[in-house]
């Protein structure tokens, strides 16, 4: 699928911008990855999509524990960081299949700490730093993710 679009960054509020405005358009999307450097934004995107998806409360990167859940959103969102993770097969320790079901949203960092494990995404989404700002690159995997990119402002 060559449906790609590429967003320029310039600061974290514009980077929580754009969750937001993704938030908005995910419907049907059920699992995005995100890839890039340390500090590259990846949280930060995801902080402005739960906040789009009506969260108020704290948003912090579950590095430690793996796994964040905000099971009270619609859909509900369980937002995974992996990079701590030191062979794809401690993800069955987390019980990762029962988050990646149809109705949830699994927004996941770090994915190539779980290569040959986890389901296709339907969106890949590549962060690359650009001296102060940031390139965000949308991938679609699956058609649903086409339409939801086609939403974005």
């Amino acid at each position: 699928m060559a449906h790609r679009v590429s967003k320029d960054i310039a600061s974290s509020e514009e980077m929580t911008a754009l969750g937001a405005d993704m938030a908005q358009s995910i419907q049907g999307i059920g699992r995005i990855y995100f890839s890039g450097d340390l500090g590259a934004g990846k949280t930060t995107l995801i902080r402005g999509m739960l906040q789009g998806l009506g969260y108020t409360g704290a948003v912090k990167s579950p590095t430690f524990s793996l796994l964040e859940p905000y099971p009270d959103l619609q859909p509900p969102v369980y937002h995974f960081d992996l990079y701590r993770l030191q062979k794809a097969e401690e993800l069955e320790y987390l019980g990762w299949r029962e988050y990646f079901l149809e109705q949830n949203l699994c927004l996941l960092e770090w994915p190539s700490r779980a290569t040959g494990i986890l389901p296709i995404p339907d969106l890949n989404v590549i962060i690359r730093k650009t001296g102060e700002g940031r390139v965000v690159q949308l991938e679609p995997v699956q058609q649903q993710a086409i339409a939801m990119l086609d939403t974005l402002p």
